[in-house]
C-alpha cells in the first residue's frame, strides 16, 4: 500500500487509489471508486462506487462525494460542503437509474457548507463561496455566492479576486503572481506567456 490509511477509515476491495493519498478518520471509500495520487480525503469522508476524483484533491472532514461526481485534478471541497445525485429525491421511490453527472473542472474550490446541485459543470480553477447553493453550470473563474449563487466577479488561478467586470472586454494581472487575465464577452482566459 502507496498510501496512507487510519486504522478507523474503511476501504472497500476494488477502490483505486494512487501514491501518496492520505485516508484520514471513519473515512469510507467504495470499491469502485477511483482517487488519483496525493489526495487527502479529510475525517468522515464519505465516496461512492461511481466517482473519480483527480490527483492533488483536498476533500475536507464531513463530505460525501455520491456517484456520479468527477473531480479533476486539484479541487478543493472545504469542510461539510455538499454534493447531490439525483434532483428531486423521494424516499419512496427509487430513482438510482436517474443519477445526472456532475463535472468539477481542475482548480475549482468549493466553499465550507456550499450545496452543488446535481447535473451541473463546474469550470476550472471557479470559486464557490461558503454556503452557496449553485444550481446551474458555473463558468470557468467565476467566483459565485449566495442562494441560489450567482456570478459576482472573477478569481485568478492563485485564488485572489480580479478587478474585472462580469461581462465586456477588459483585462487584469493577479497581483500574487503576476499572471494576466484577458475577458472576452462572458469568457475569462488566463493569457499564457509568449515563448
Amino acid at each position: 500500500m502507496d498510501y496512507y490509511q487510519h486504522s478507523s477509515a474503511i476501504v472497500d476491495e476494488g477502490a483505486q487509489i494512487g501514491e501518496g493519498s492520505r485516508i484520514w478518520h471513519f473515512v469510507h471509500v467504495c470499491g469502485g471508486a477511483r482517487i488519483g495520487k496525493h489526495v487527502s480525503l479529510g475525517q468522515n469522508v464519505f465516496v461512492g462506487n461511481k466517482v473519480v476524483i483527480g490527483d492533488h484533491c483536498k476533500i475536507q472532514n464531513n463530505v460525501s462525494v455520491y456517484d456520479n461526481v468527477t473531480l479533476k485534478e486539484a479541487v478543493f471541497c472545504g469542510p461539510s460542503m455538499v454534493f447531490t445525485n439525483v434532483y428531486n429525491p423521494r424516499s419512496l421511490v427509487e430513482r438510482k437509474d436517474e443519477y445526472l453527472d456532475t463535472m468539477v473542472h481542475r482548480g475549482a474550490t468549493l466553499g465550507a457548507n456550499c450545496t452543488i446541485i446535481c447535473g451541473i459543470t463546474i469550470g476550472e480553477f471557479a470559486f464557490v463561496g461558503a454556503g452557496a447553493v449553485v444550481n446551474r453550470d458555473v463558468p470557468a473563474y467565476a467566483l459565485m455566492v449566495g442562494v441560489p449563487a450567482r456570478q459576482i466577479g472573477w478569481m485568478s488561478e492563485f485564488g485572489e479576486r480580479l478587478n474585472l467586470p462580469l461581462e465586456g472586454q477588459a483585462e487584469d494581472v493577479c497581483t500574487h503572481s503576476g499572471t494576466r487575465y484577458v475577458l472576452r464577452g462572458r469568457t475569462l482566459h488566463k493569457q499564457e506567456p509568449s515563448a
